[in-house]
């Protein structure tokens, strides 16, 4: 999964509710923290740019003649270009331009991309660019810490707080593990590692989802009947620990958006067909901007 439980801001935090007030204040600390994250210079708000790269050479700068244009006096008129050849990416600077590459003034430059691991960062001013893939596309990813995302963001909001939302699930590990369909808003379907299915109880009625690996935790992605409404209507993010003795947590009150909520050059993944539930799940963050 090419999305960080870090920039996205979703960190599980293992909130125990030990009464219904400590566990409030607890939550509030929490959402604090995500929109923190989301202010951040690396948070989700500075995406400011996407270019999909095509075989060959493509010129970058602030004038509108380059192939892949940034934000007027962000950086010089000409920057450089991206010479991009069988799924690699070669920066070269422009003449007298200062550009680093993860920290180091350079002037040409091979760019590992995200799928790598982590890729390389090409810093000018308050701009960074690094080189992603999507299936069997590349694209370079614009940020910018002076953002018009960042600079008008209006804040989070968020359903009430609801303890009856904090629920124990069962784990049931798929054995062996499996890979599930996962589609993204480009179109790809990418097939994602995952150790096994959640078995709750809301309202009555039993649900299941399925979530893929993710570091040390679990990650969800599902849409419920507030899709559209009240949240985001391709649906939320939910990072879980690890299943302990058999069980999960799942606490829908950090339920929170995907990027995509926030910039349009997000890639975010979409939920699975058997994670879309068939209930009203009132907990967590709503639309952004609604």
């Amino acid at each position: 999964m090419l999305i960080s439980r870090v920039l996205v801001g979703v960190l599980a935090l293992a909130i125990l509710p030990a009464d219904p007030a400590s566990y409030r204040a607890q939550m509030e600390k929490w959402r604090q923290q995500r929109e923190e994250n989301l202010k951040a210079e690396n948070g989700w708000l500075t995406l400011a740019g996407l270019f999909w790269l095509k075989e060959g050479e493509s010129t970058i700068g602030t004038s509108r003649e380059n192939n892949l244009v940034l934000p007027p006096g962000s950086a010089p008129e000409k920057v450089g270009r991206f010479d991009f050849h069988g799924g690699k990416t070669v920066f070269q600077a422009a003449p007298g331009v200062t550009v680093t590459v993860n920290g180091k003034p350079v002037t040409r430059a091979s760019l590992a991309a995200d799928s790598a691991g982590s890729p390389d960062v090409l810093r000018i001013r308050n701009l960074s660019l690094f080189v992603i893939q999507r299936g069997s596309r590349f694209g370079v990813r614009l940020k910018d810490k002076d953002s018009e995302a960042r600079r008008k963001f209006a804040g989070t909001h968020w359903f009430p707080i609801a303890e009856e939302y904090r629920v124990t699930a069962k784990f049931v590990p798929y054995s062996p593990p499996k890979k599930i369909a996962v589609p993204n808003i480009l179109g790809d379907v990418e097939q994602e590692d995952s150790p096994g299915y959640v078995e709750f109880t809301l309202e009555g009625r039993q649900f299941r989802l399925d979530p893929v690996s993710e570091g040390d935790g679990l990650f969800f992605i599902f849409k419920d009947l507030t899709g559209g409404k009240e949240t985001y209507p391709s649906g939320r993010f939910l990072s879980t620990d690890l299943p302990q003795n058999g069980e999960v947590v799942l606490d829908f009150n950090q339920a929170v958006n995907p990027p995509c909520a926030f910039t349009p050059y997000a890639t975010c993944p979409l939920p699975p067909a058997q994670n879309h539930l068939p209930v009203r799940i009132e907990a967590g963050e709503l639309r952004y901007g609604h």
